[in-house]
């Protein structure tokens, strides 16, 4: 299986995320559902973005450790921010956790999350070798 990741001329190129990614020969795909930032006892962690941040990726770095997978078999994350936050405050606790490991993103910014203590979540898809 190769991940490429591409970064058309023609569109804006970030350090942070990459433009598309492709995978050829996918060996099994593995879907995360969205991740907030509760522990393993339930329990919120955190009152602002850039703490609920750092345990919803480790909550998503914990679910492809179950199936296997590490982020560097991540080829697409999409983020959803609760309005009124600061974005740049994700993305300098991501990169905490995460790295400056570039993936295809999409973030949206929501009026809210399932609970109204959420201020992020986060979701993952990966790709794995055979």
């Amino acid at each position: 299986m190769q991940i490429t990741h591409l970064n058309p001329d023609m569109l804006y190129k970030n350090p942070a995320f990459t433009q598309v990614v492709t995978v050829e020969n996918p060996g099994r795909m593995v879907y995360v559902g969205g991740q907030n930032a509760i522990d393993a006892a339930g329990e919120i962690v955190g009152a602002t973005l850039s703490t609920q941040t750092e345990q919803a990726l480790k909550n998503v770095i914990a679910a492809l450790e179950a199936a296997h997978a590490t982020p560097a078999d991540v080829i697409k994350l999409q983020i959803y921010i609760v309005q009124n936050q600061d974005i740049r405050e994700a993305l300098a606790a991501s990169q905490k956790i995460w790295g400056t490991r570039p993936t295809a993103i999409t973030t949206v910014i929501v009026a809210g999350l399932s609970d109204p203590r959420y201020l992020i979540e986060i979701d993952a898809i990966a790709a794995i070798k055979r």
